[in-house]
């Protein structure tokens, strides 16, 4: 069965929204998790706790508290206005937002993992070397956590990919601004159209799997060759 146009924009709208949720979770996510696995601070555990928040928060409530922040009486909201933009509910750009905080474990997590399993002692022995600290970071470390890397980039890419409840709360259900493939599929199934949620939901189940078989195989392969 051929797609339709609006189940084609909204598996463009997912794409996009997931390739730049992924992109920014990587930026901001590998300095954090750098520093909750090495840092000494006695009360790290309070962001590790706000960092893994989403794992145990029902995206309802996280998508409303997200909402009222980013809507037009909300500070993100008025911030934006004030700056001479829109406020944030119902865009693309909420997407963005509220996918960043609602991935930010399941790529701050692995990169942590990651980093702590490094260890102090190559990062002291490139230090005598004389390589500078950012030097010993993209020379050392990301070699040796390329695996948690890649953990953390599908990850956050699949779990974007997947997000119904923040997404439908903050984005609401436009064609081809804001509705998603996972808002698509509720759309068939509310309006008994199963042949369309089978495509995309088989679709999706597929790609999954392949994304998964790609992780544990590269990972294997990195493990048996770490070089």
């Amino acid at each position: 069965m051929i797609l339709s146009n609006t189940d084609l924009l909204a598996l463009l709208v997912t794409l996009k929204l997931a390739t730049c949720t992924t992109f920014i979770l990587l930026v901001l996510g590998t300095p954090l998790a750098w520093w909750i696995a090495h840092s000494r601070w006695r009360g790290k555990f309070l962001l590790e706790g706000i960092v893994a928040l989403p794992l145990v928060l029902p995206p309802t409530v996280l998508g409303f508290y997200l909402l009222v922040a980013l809507g037009p009486h909300g500070p993100l909201g008025r911030l934006a206005t004030w700056l001479g933009g829109q406020p944030p509910a119902f865009t693309f750009t909420g997407l963005v937002i509220g996918s960043v905080i609602y991935s930010l474990p399941f790529v701050v997590q692995p990169l942590q993992n990651g980093f702590t399993a490094i260890g102090r002692r190559p990062l002291e022995v490139a230090a005598t070397l004389r390589a500078s600290p950012l030097d010993c970071f993209f020379t050392v470390v990301v070699p040796m956590a390329r695996s948690s890397f890649l953990t953390a980039t599908v990850l956050g890419f699949a779990h974007t990919v997947g997000e119904f409840g923040v997404v439908l709360m903050i984005g609401g259900n436009i064609p081809g601004s804001t509705q998603v493939i996972s808002i698509a599929i509720y759309d068939h199934v509310e309006a008994l159209e199963y042949n369309q949620a089978h495509v995309l939901s088989g679709g999706m189940v597929i790609a999954s799997f392949a994304v998964l078989i790609m992780v544990y195989g590269l990972n294997r392969r990195f493990a048996v060759n770490p070089s």
